[in-house]
């Protein structure tokens, strides 16, 4: 892994070119259902039975879990209220919860050579070692936001098996499939429904504040609020880690037009994530230390430390 720059992409004219075609709604819905349909394929092409893993988690009784874990009184940023990854109720639903898990292994298994049904445990594992070279501490209170199912998670408690791990999520539909999961695997992670820019939980009580593969889906504005709010929960020496798409990766540089058509589809926030400024953010919010890291061809790991 090699620290590289923090220098910013422009958004190009073809990205612009497809931010009119898909204002287009007509467009922007065979774009999502093409996108949905590409996925389903390349992961049953590598042996990830999505169709069957997905009509197994149907036949579970969710009550229990999303009674669980689920607070009525979150109130749903308006950001978060739009179409994600081709669901029309976005992250809010059963379906996207259902199917996050095989998602990632079929979009992730493009990223080191064609068709890897180990891509995404790759990607993982890369961040898990990106944190261990640049952060030198060893963390014994640790806040995953976006967690999502909770596969980063689980790999935080892998990585820090002595720590106190929580996972913070907007949608109670992934939380209960990740505590579904973690009851299996690792039982003693608490998991938060909760937004990650107010997520109510006591400032200065934390060593490690991370997020993978969340900062994508944020507006700028959102992405501001959440590393402020990072900054907050931190003790001091504290750090905030975020892994995601590497703006300046030459995947992306390189990416066909209609594939970058049917990503920009599903991400509606994508042009402003690749525009941001994230040592900046970072700087303005009171963090110091800022590095960052190639973790995979697509991806970079940023850590920065509370002063």
């Amino acid at each position: 892994m090699t620290v590289i720059s923090s220098s910013q992409p422009k958004t190009g004219l073809i990205s612009r070119l497809v931010s009119v075609l898909l204002s287009i709604k007509p467009l922007a819905n065979f774009a999502k259902a093409q996108a949905r349909q590409m996925m389903i394929k390349r992961a049953e092409k590598i042996g990830v039975p999505w169709r069957a893993n997905v009509e197994q988690l149907r036949q579970r009784q969710w009550d229990q879990e999303l009674g669980t874990v689920q607070d009525p009184e979150v109130d749903y940023p308006e950001y978060y209220l739009t179409s994600f990854h081709a669901y029309d109720e976005g992250n809010l639903s059963w379906t996207a919860a259902w199917e996050v898990e095989s998602a990632a292994q079929a979009v992730h298994a493009k990223i080191w050579t064609d068709d890897d049904p180990k891509g995404d445990t790759k990607l993982r594992r890369s961040y898990q070692q990106a944190l261990t070279k640049l952060m030198p501490i060893m963390p014994q209170d640790i806040l995953d936001l976006g967690c999502g199912v909770g596969m980063s998670t689980m790999s935080l408690q892998e990585v820090y098996p002595s720590a106190k791990v929580m996972g913070l999520d907007l949608s109670p539909y992934f939380l209960s499939v990740a505590q579904y999961r973690g009851q299996k695997q690792q039982p003693q992670i608490n998991w938060i429904h909760g937004a990650a820019e107010a997520t109510g939980l006591p400032g200065g009580s934390l060593d490690l504040v991370a997020t993978s593969l969340m900062f994508h889906e944020l507006p700028a504005s959102a992405a501001q609020a959440i590393i402020l709010e990072a900054h907050r929960l931190l003790r001091p020496g504290g750090y905030l880690a975020i892994m995601d798409m590497n703006p300046i990766s030459e995947a992306f540089k390189k990416m066909p037009p209609y594939v970058f058509t049917l990503l920009k589809s599903t991400e509606p926030y994508l042009d402003q994530y690749f525009a941001l400024d994230l040592e900046k953010i970072m700087n303005q919010a009171g963090f110091t230390d800022f590095k960052m890291t190639i973790n995979s061809p697509r991806h970079r790991t940023v850590v920065a430390r509370r002063k």
